[in-house]
């Protein structure tokens, strides 16, 4: 049973009230979990990508890649659990919300992260070919939009970029 966000606000302290190296505990400890579910996309033979979604400390949602599982240019791990958690609450808007991914988002996944009002982005890997954070495009922080996220990269970077690494290099 899902407790509604101000129940959920009250049970925990928010971020802001822990300190820097809670955080930084915190932001390893899921990103560990977003790696093992970009384990089991490579696993698959999707490219290696895993999301978690979180609102103070609970898991919400997950999911890794599956656009060639599913069929689906859109099945990108952040995609799958913005979509999860979102079907879950019954409602898009995902206030107060973290999502960890070990890969920087795309274009598409930055919108969606923003029509979702997602509170907090943390990524691992860097991605200069199609980041949209702040590699290639900037679209989390453009002023121009009506929702701002709070962002933090290189979560645990050595290890997500280590398994994408791996897994381009059995390809080859």
């Amino acid at each position: 049973m899902a407790l509604h966000p101000e129940q959920l606000r009250k049970a925990r302290p928010l971020r802001s009230e822990m300190t820097e190296l809670e955080g930084s505990q915190v932001d390893q400890r899921w990103m560990q979990r977003a790696l093992a579910l970009a384990e089991q996309a490579a696993a698959k033979g999707e490219v290696p990508v895993g999301a978690v979604l979180v609102r103070d400390g609970q898991l919400i949602a997950e999911g890794h890649n599956r656009p060639i599982t599913d069929h689906d240019p859109s099945g990108h791990a952040e995609m799958i659990a913005l979509r999860a958690a979102a079907k879950l609450e019954g409602n898009y808007r995902l206030t107060g919300t973290t999502l960890y991914v070990t890969l920087e988002p795309c274009v598409m996944c930055a919108g969606a992260i923003i029509h979702a009002r997602v509170q907090r982005l943390v990524f691992g890997a860097a991605d200069p070919r199609a980041g949209a954070v702040h590699s290639l495009y900037d679209v989390i922080a453009n002023p121009r939009l009506n929702h701002r996220v709070e962002w933090v990269g290189g979560v645990l970077e050595a290890e997500c970029g280590q398994l994408l690494r791996d897994f381009f290099r059995a390809r080859r």
